[in-house]
């Protein structure tokens, strides 16, 4: 859809940024709101729409609002952090995923991300995307965001933040997720 204009119900801009590449012809906008309603869903799916109907109702009349929720799964910590992984660790998530693993074996995770896109008329369209892969031992990696510099996508050696916004940009769960949707509302 070319020419849509749409309010990502959150305040990050670097997300905004990040969905707007993946949204070919899109306008993506923060939503700011100092009011955002707690996540408190048991899936991605449940907080993204969550943000996205809150956003529906302070989003200028017209406009479509959109809500992303994303996370890590870790297999040795029971797919925690899930729907978490933001609050997990404080100010430095890596580090304490990193000491929970400790020197365990297995260390299959996924990234894991939900978009949900409403149109004015209150339509909804969504999108999943996920990207499995391990923790690295130690973080490597200056590119991306987040666990960028300790997720190693499958068939990958390096990574997500040593292989770098380019690669990201065409392979991550959130790009996964944005082609989804774009699948979604086609034909809208």
């Amino acid at each position: 859809m070319v020419g849509l204009t749409a309010a990502l119900a959150s305040q990050n801009a670097h997300k905004a940024q990040e969905l707007e590449r993946l949204l070919p012809g899109w306008t993506i906008e923060p939503l700011g709101s100092d009011a955002y309603p707690p996540e408190e869903g048991a899936t991605y799916y449940e907080n993204a729409r969550g943000k996205a109907r809150f956003g529906l109702t302070v989003a200028p009349l017209g406009l479509w609002v959109i809500g992303e929720d994303s996370g890590i799964e870790v297999a040795a910590l029971g797919g925690r952090p899930g729907i978490q992984s933001a609050r997990f660790g404080g100010d430095d998530p890596v580090a304490r995923l990193l000491a929970e693993l400790g020197e365990t074996e297995d260390r299959r995770a996924r990234y894991v991300s939900e978009l949900v896109a409403l149109a004015p008329d209150g339509r909804e369209f969504h999108g999943t995307g996920i990207l499995e892969g391990r923790i690295a031992e130690s973080p490597a990696g200056s590119e991306g965001f987040g666990y960028d510099p300790i997720f190693i996508p499958k068939d990958e050696q390096r990574t997500v933040a040593e292989l770098g916004n380019a690669w990201k940009a065409e392979n991550s769960h959130r790009a996964r997720a944005a082609q989804a949707l774009l699948e979604a509302v086609r034909g809208y």
